[in-house]
């Protein structure tokens, strides 16, 4: 039996967590929406009028399509997969611990810009928009990433989590104790 995540039992006087309220919004499906057609356009592009334009490029120009094409499509993959993985989290599909574990895999590029391609203006119109619009998806998904972070298990203080794991690392680097005969 799925649980949806909008279902699932809280504890009396629990913190409501942003992610799973997030989650369940009509907002999120909307990002999911957004992003599914933003990936379908990317290939109907780069399947057809791009690879028309791609053809009609100067040398450096082309290097720079073919470049900034597999980021497009790598950035855009990273993206679908986080939004694949909340929405199985959302329809119950995975536990929070599988959420973790799979989100962990997905690498989340930091927010970009424009001005980080160089030769942007060479490139032709269409792959520019969808360079654009990747972006954009990016950098909401990213800052939305940041806000519905989750912890495993019993609800803590973050501090307190932050100071375990660093006395948890620090741990294995004392010096024993000397002990007398």
């Amino acid at each position: 039996m799925r649980v949806l995540a909008s279902e699932r039992p809280r504890a009396a006087g629990a913190t409501i967590s942003f992610g799973e309220r997030f989650a369940a919004s009509e907002q999120f499906d909307a990002i999911f929406r957004e992003g599914k057609a933003l990936v379908e356009r990317t290939a109907a592009y780069l399947d057809g009028p791009g690879r028309k334009e791609a053809r009609a490029l100067s040398e450096p120009a082309s290097v720079l399509y073919a470049t900034e094409s597999m980021r497009l499509t790598t950035r855009l993959l990273e993206l679908a997969s986080w939004l694949m993985i909340r929405r199985a989290y959302k329809e119950g599909e995975i536990t929070a611990e599988e959420l973790r574990r799979k989100r962990e895999r997905v690498r989340l590029a930091a927010p970009g810009r424009i001005s980080h391609v160089k030769g942007f203006a060479m490139l032709p119109e269409g792959l520019r928009r969808l360079i654009v619009a990747s972006f954009a998806l990016n950098d909401r998904i990213v800052r939305l990433d940041l806000a519905m972070q989750i912890v495993v298990g019993e609800t803590e203080s973050p501090a307190r989590a932050q100071v375990a794991r660093l006395e948890e690392a620090f741990a294995g680097r004392r010096k024993p104790a000397l002990t007398t005969p």
